[in-house]
């Protein structure tokens, strides 16, 4: 079954950063496609020292994408997604071709840590 991929216009409705009921820090970025919605996250966020730099790595690229300084300032903004019917695979920037792929970002991520592990 092929996997229709889509760009589509969202405001961030809400925010979740913080653990999840698994124990797993995560975050979700709660999206309003103007009648329906979705969820773009859910990433483990993990823990220890080379997932701290991850961690603040996305939070830093969310920030950036989405053009405010802070979390808090998240909701009611609007963004730009690459979405299926199940999964939002990045976001960007609503004026400027700027995006944040999540499955790239992880990808490259873990290759450093793998990396930094073996030193």
């Amino acid at each position: 079954m092929e996997t229709t991929i889509k760009v589509k216009n969202a405001v961030i409705k809400n925010t979740m950063l913080g653990v999840e009921d698994h124990g797993i820090l995560t975050f979700i970025l709660h999206l309003d496609y103007g009648g329906e919605g979705q969820g773009a996250g859910l990433y483990s966020l993990g823990s220890g020292k080379p997932r701290s730099y991850v961690t603040m790595q996305i939070i830093e690229d969310i920030l950036k994408i989405v053009g405010v300084d802070s979390w808090e300032e998240l909701p009611g903004k609007h963004i730009r997604v690459k979405a299926s019917h199940s999964k939002v695979y990045a976001i960007g920037n609503v004026l400027k071709d700027k995006w944040l792929d999540f499955d790239e970002f992880f990808n490259k991520e873990a290759r450093i840590i793998n990396l930094d592990e073996k030193t």
